[in-house]
């Protein structure tokens, strides 16, 4: 047996080791259409020079269908000028879908051309009217807007019993997490800051620069219960979440122990990871450290950015990726023996691709539809003066996109997929979704400082996808948390409906199955939020909707 087949044959099978790659080119490109859609749109991160800790880390972005047309709308957050350093006037920004692949900005029609430091974007249906409703984190007061199903949004802070709770809130999600058919509401809160309490920080010794988080105590992530009426309740020390050595960026939900109930993994930055398992009675309970994924290799606490949750190597276990700082590498962790997972980055070519990046929004996606899940991790420093320290790091930095060749590996292929792609960028937000129905996943990247990236997914391979939306009854209305499985020729695959994951950002809510060039599948199995199960046998390519004991139609 050579060296090769020993590393592809051994623990880190499917993760590429350093020089293990193919020629195969990828069976897709990524066209920038961002200007040609209509998508216009620039960061206010509101740097003026006082080096602010918030000015480095937005903005978030989300894929949604705010009209429900069928159609996949964009949002984008925008940040806003500190108080007496205006320049002008910033708002987050929503464009509606025209179906012609171009997007109006629909912004004030929709009643969000407000002013507020936002950050992130979650999209989740809590009161089941049909329409999605907006959660903004903000630096200071976050922001709950009611979908009214008329094209508008209406601010429900104070109704909604969230007003007063302030505090550099940062990516967020919705989820079910009692299973009574309602979505609460997660909230990652960074560090105790304010403009009042900022630290002087400096490198030089003369020169203010952006703090790190360790000049800063924690604060604890929020988790708010929907009581069903338009109104929250804050359960978070009830719950067990409560924790204010916490520095949370990232988060993302997914059923840890397989029991049916949802569970939720939270990125720290400079702190210990936080993995809380449902105990099913209304509390969680922190077990990252023995399932092996609060701390590096080496038992450091690294700077968890975003992260993502998904069957990467279909096998019926989900997988977890943690972007993190520079010289960190990425977490790729995979489902060891029993409850634990093992990160596979180290010695791999995706951790040696990723060292040298200091990454951001991520997500696991098919952007082949070969029916493996690539990844995508969007990548830039949070200092532009940053090369005067190391001469060998940019500000801005190229994407990766690692395309997954299954026992061959990943496989960085973002230089290959189309012209501008892999542009070093000061990449921040990362979601997907099919904007122009065409059966495969666009990309939407937001960058710090800068413009919004809109690439359209071209499908070159001739491979075909399975696409479906699910609609609960007795679960949540967006079936959020619901697991979908696919089975085809002795193989199978999984996709989970779900709010939140990357960083600050949201990606469309239907899932996404590649069958290359397969004409459909054997059966697929839906297990609801509710805990009722369905079953529907062989399904040609297309886009379904199924609805929770309805059955299934042509979308």
């Amino acid at each position: 047996m050579t060296r090769r087949d020993l590393l592809l044959a051994g623990p880190w099978a499917g993760l590429g080791w350093a020089g293990v790659t193919g020629g195969e080119s990828p069976g897709f490109r990524l066209t920038d259409v961002t200007a040609q859609a209509g998508i216009h749109f620039e960061h206010d991160n509101g740097a003026y020079g006082a080096k602010y800790l918030p000015e480095t880390l937005g903005p978030g972005c989300a894929f949604l269908d705010y009209d429900n047309d069928g159609w996949q709308d964009i949002l984008l957050v925008n940040g806003d000028g500190w108080p007496g350093h205006r320049t002008g006037r910033s708002t987050l920004k929503l464009y509606r879908n025209n179906r012609d692949g171009t997007f109006t900005d629909v912004t004030r029609r929709a009643g969000l051309d407000v002013e507020m430091y936002g950050l992130g974007v979650a999209a989740g249906d809590f009161n089941n009217d049909g329409f999605p409703d907006l959660f903004i984190t903000c630096v200071g007061q976050s922001r709950l807007f009611q979908n009214t199903g008329k094209g508008t949004f209406t601010d429900i802070t104070k109704h909604s019993g969230l007003m007063g709770h302030e505090g550099f809130s940062t990516s967020a999600l919705w989820f079910d997490y009692n299973r009574d058919g309602l979505l609460d509401l997660f909230v990652c809160n960074y560090v105790k800051w304010s403009p009042a309490e900022d630290v002087f920080c400096t490198l030089d010794g003369k020169h203010k620069s952006y703090c790190t988080p360790e000049a800063f105590r924690g604060s604890t992530c929020w988790l708010f219960r929907n009581k069903g009426d338009g109104t929250f309740e804050d359960v978070t020390a009830a719950s067990g979440i409560f924790d204010t050595s916490s520095k949370s960026l990232g988060v993302a939900m997914f059923d840890y122990d397989n029991d049916g109930w949802p569970d939720l993994f939270v990125a720290n930055d400079t702190q210990a990871n936080k993995l809380y398992r449902n105990l099913r009675n209304g509390r969680f309970e922190d077990v990252a450290l023995e399932a092996g994924v609060a701390f590096s290799e080496d038992g450091k606490a690294r700077a968890g950015m975003g992260v993502d949750v998904a069957d990467y190597d279909n096998s019926g276990l989900a997988g977890l990726v943690v972007t993190n700082f520079d010289n960190e590498m990425l977490g790729l962790y995979r489902r060891g023996r029993g409850a634990s997972f093992v990160d596979q980055a180290p010695g791999s070519n995706v951790g040696r691709v990723s060292r040298r990046s200091l990454g951001f929004g991520c997500f696991f996606f098919d952007a082949d539809l070969d029916g493996r899940l690539d990844l995508l991790v969007v990548n830039g420093h949070i200092d532009d003066t940053v090369r005067n320290v190391n001469r060998e790091t940019r500000y801005d930095q190229p994407p990766h996109l690692f395309w997954n060749r299954g026992a061959a590996g990943f496989r960085d292929v973002a230089a290959e997929v189309g012209a501008g792609f892999a542009s070093p960028k000061v990449g921040r937000g990362a979601a997907f979704g099919d904007y122009d129905n065409d059966g495969d996943l666009d990309v939407l990247i937001t960058t710090n400082h800068g413009p919004a990236y809109l690439y359209r997914n071209d499908n070159t391979a001739g491979n075909r996808s399975l696409r479906l939306r699910l609609r609960g009854t007795q679960s949540n209305r967006d079936a959020i948390g619901a697991v979908v499985k696919v089975y085809s020729g002795g193989t199978a695959s999984s996709r989970t409906v779900k709010s939140g994951s990357s960083y600050l950002s949201q990606s469309e809510l239907p899932v996404t199955f590649g069958l290359g060039r397969g004409q459909g599948v054997e059966r697929v199995t839906v297990a609801w939020p509710s805990g009722r199960g369905e079953e529907y046998k062989r399904l040609a390519a297309g886009r379904y909707e199924i609805v929770e004991g309805k059955g299934i139609q042509k979308a």
